[in-house]
């Protein structure tokens, strides 16, 4: 196994956070800089840039496909017979944590598809009577689901928070559906037996919200207070970034989906063993408990300024027995990586791709 360490960084901060379509351009550019290998002939970057940034503010109109349990809404970006990428956003965020890493990716030739997960957007349950479930062979299931819909055989994969735990779960159970991964923070895989174990004071502080979701009160107060709920997430993970209530209300308005609080509790009680999963995923528990190898190409990435709990580099590089890299992403970027930084993330995506 080959492990590099990168530290990335950015000439100017301020314009990656800005989010103006000036730092879309210079993102190209850098790009092409540091080396990104087109995934297709495409128009030159200079030419795509504006096109590109017109685009970052919004997916506009999102599809709908039925996959397995669930009407996916999903939105998809760049040439429909790109090679594939699939990006899976994290609790409490959305789509448009990759509405900066998609038109990026598009330039370079690829065909990206973001989908809302269980409990999220306008994603919906097909039957009324499927339980909400929302542990994690369940999550990573509607992935296969949905590459099965839309008969994606193999695609790049990336994720952070609950979508790097889906993507991991994928590489490692069906590393015949992935060409390659993209982590934040890493080998996510985890099994209620280890959730028995007790952390150090301080680790289990920065769990509280786990604990709290726990409880019918901490039920009743993320119903009641979601949207504050997730601005508090937000700035607690990524203590750095300096979004502004455009931002994220473009990202709360998801978690009005109906379900998403029935997914998110189940989620983190599942993680305690305070609920059981359902019968047709224990099969996949039972091989995530025994934390198994992800063998495909990987690129790990971390946030220098990650405020949510998060695992050592060092202690997870282990798990990745194929072609591996990890990247520290330098300049106070957070846990919301896809979005503080994405030129970064993209170029982790295109490298990957060609570990």
């Amino acid at each position: 196994m080959k492990t590099n360490i990168y530290r990335v960084t950015q000439p100017v901060l301020s314009a990656r956070r800005s989010w103006r379509r000036s730092a879309i351009v210079l993102a190209f550019v850098q790009l092409g800089i540091l080396g990104m290998t087109q995934a297709q002939a495409a128009t030159p970057l200079s030419v795509q840039a504006d096109t590109a940034a017109s685009k970052s503010d919004s997916f506009g109109a999102l599809k709908h496909v039925n996959a397995g349990l669930l009407d996916v809404s999903y939105a998809e970006v760049g040439p429909a017979d790109g090679p594939v990428v699939i990006l899976l956003h994290g609790w409490p965020y959305d789509i448009h944590s990759y509405s900066d890493v998609a038109p990026l990716l598009a330039a370079q030739g690829y065909r990206v598809l973001i989908p809302e997960a269980r409990g999220y957007g306008d994603t919906h349950f097909l039957s009324g009577k499927t339980e909400r479930n929302g542990q994690p062979a369940a999550l990573a299931s509607d992935v296969i689901d949905f590459m099965d819909a839309l008969s994606v055989k193999r695609a790049v994969i990336g994720g952070y928070d609950w979508g790097a735990r889906s993507a991991d779960i994928v590489a490692a159970l069906w590393p015949e559906r992935v060409k390659a991964l993209v982590s934040v923070s890493g080998y996510l895989i985890g099994n209620q037996e280890a959730g028995k174990n007790p952390l150090p004071p301080k680790a289990e502080l920065q769990w509280w919200y786990q604990f709290y979701f726990a409880t019918e009160r901490g039920k009743a107060g993320y119903e009641k207070n979601r949207h504050d709920f997730a601005k508090l997430i937000w700035q607690i993970a990524s203590p750095q970034w300096k979004f502004d209530d455009a931002t994220f209300d473009r990202s709360a308005a998801a978690l009005e989906n109906p379900d998403h609080v029935a997914i998110t509790i189940f989620n983190y009680r599942w993680r305690l063993g305070l609920v059981h999963g359902e019968p047709q995923y224990e099969a996949l528990e039972q091989r995530l408990a025994e934390a198994p190898a992800i063998t495909v190409p990987t690129i790990a990435m971390e946030g220098d300024a990650n405020g949510a709990p998060h695992p050592a580099a060092q202690d997870y590089a282990k798990h990745f027995t194929g072609k591996y890299e990890y990247r520290l992403v330098s300049g106070g970027v957070g846990h919301n990586l896809p979005q503080e930084d994405p030129q970064a993330f993209a170029k982790a995506v295109v490298d990957a791709d060609h570990l």
